[in-house]
């Protein structure tokens, strides 16, 4: 079976949707498929089966690019087309698919409408253009034969199967080397920019001046918020995939104030390595953060984040057996049964959660 990956983010660009479909990517190859990567060209050199698309430099969101167009005719013959972003690559794909007829899914990956105060600087025109682009975008969906989302809340009005998009559990575990072993490390690694409120961080540092805090990642706020942090914070641009479970399994406490993370691959790759995670008490980590793997704060409550930090940091937990359930095996299990049925026969797919022959879809959520 050959799948098609269209995707409007991508290398260089270092993002939980990019780690997402280069790991998925790798898991079906194991399996014997051939799967291409449809993305925005960029100052990245493309590899076997990855297939950039022109693209302008993004004035709105610095790191991400605007793609343009390519001609279906130059894309090769797929048997699935799997959209992974709402933008002009997906659309690409899901054209490519009207063209020949083959089955679609769109996996929701990022709550777009959360990022246009960004562009616009004014809350309520962003909350404007947000009215206007949410029936536009919940159109497209509905045009797709299955729509997938790692957790049951996606806020869009169409039918969707929970699927998580996983964790490479045998990747992510703790390890002997330990970067801080005579500190007290507070850690937090992703995105440094507004919607992931990373200055709620430098405030919680400013209260616990007895412990360490390192903020690994790039992003729009870097550069502010780097030229005037308390003392006792580093910032590291972010760090080769490689050297991920070091820092995970080093730090004594992962902290997020994100408020716009559809599932937070980065607190649960910290689960995965031993670490206890501090998270906003906002989707999705009222689902994911419970007190078997860490401890959540009311969102802008400094005092309830400080409480938080410190319960994580004195209390012993399996975070690791929290967060079995999101291992990729399952998920790529899921994964080919979907692309299995939907190739068989679309119109089934995303209607009912009924058993077919041999197997047992995931359920759609309303």
């Amino acid at each position: 079976m050959k799948i098609g990956f269209f995707t409007d983010s991508y290398f260089p660009e270092i993002d939980g949707v990019t780690y997402t479909i280069k790991l998925w990517r790798e898991r079906l190859e194991q399996q014997g498929y051939e799967v291409y990567v449809v993305y925005p060209d960029g100052d990245y050199e493309p590899g076997d089966r990855e297939i950039p698309v022109r693209s302008l430099p993004n004035p709105v969101y610095e790191g991400y690019r605007i793609p343009l167009f390519r001609r279906p005719s130059t894309l090769p013959e797929l048997d699935i087309v799997h959209c992974h972003g709402p933008a002009s690559v997906s659309i690409l794909g899901r054209y490519y698919a009207w063209k020949h007829d083959l089955p679609t899914i769109y996996t929701h990956h990022t709550p777009v409408e959360e990022y246009f105060h960004q562009g616009v600087k004014s809350q309520s025109l962003a909350d404007a253009l947000a009215k206007l682009y949410l029936p536009v975008e919940n159109n497209f969906l509905q045009s797709f034969d299955a729509v997938t989302a790692s957790t049951d809340q996606i806020d869009r009005d169409v039918d969707h199967i929970s699927l998580p998009v996983g964790i490479d559990m045998a990747f992510f575990q703790p390890t002997e080397e330990d970067w801080y072993p005579d500190k007290t490390v507070v850690g937090y690694s992703g995105r440094v920019s507004p919607e992931k409120n990373v200055d709620e961080i430098l405030r919680a540092a400013e209260r616990l001046p007895e412990y360490e805090f390192v903020i690994v990642g790039e992003g729009p706020c870097h550069d502010e918020l780097r030229a005037n942090h308390p003392d006792n914070v580093t910032f590291r641009d972010f760090l080769p995939r490689e050297d991920l479970p070091m820092f995970y399994s080093s730090i004594d406490a992962f902290v997020t104030a994100s408020t716009a993370d559809t599932l937070g691959l980065s607190t649960l790759e910290a689960n995965a390595c031993g670490t206890p995670v501090a998270a906003a008490d906002v989707p999705p980590f009222e689902r994911t953060i419970k007190s078997g793997n860490g401890e959540r704060f009311e969102y802008g409550n400094l005092d309830a984040m400080v409480a938080a930090i410190e319960r994580c940091l004195e209390t012993d937990r399996d975070t690791r057996a929290a967060v079995e359930q999101y291992d990729i095996h399952q998920t790529i299990d899921q994964l080919i049964q979907l692309y299995q049925t939907i190739e068989r026969a679309p119109e089934d797919v995303s209607a009912t959660d009924e058993e077919g022959p041999g197997f047992s879809a995931p359920a759609p959520v309303k």
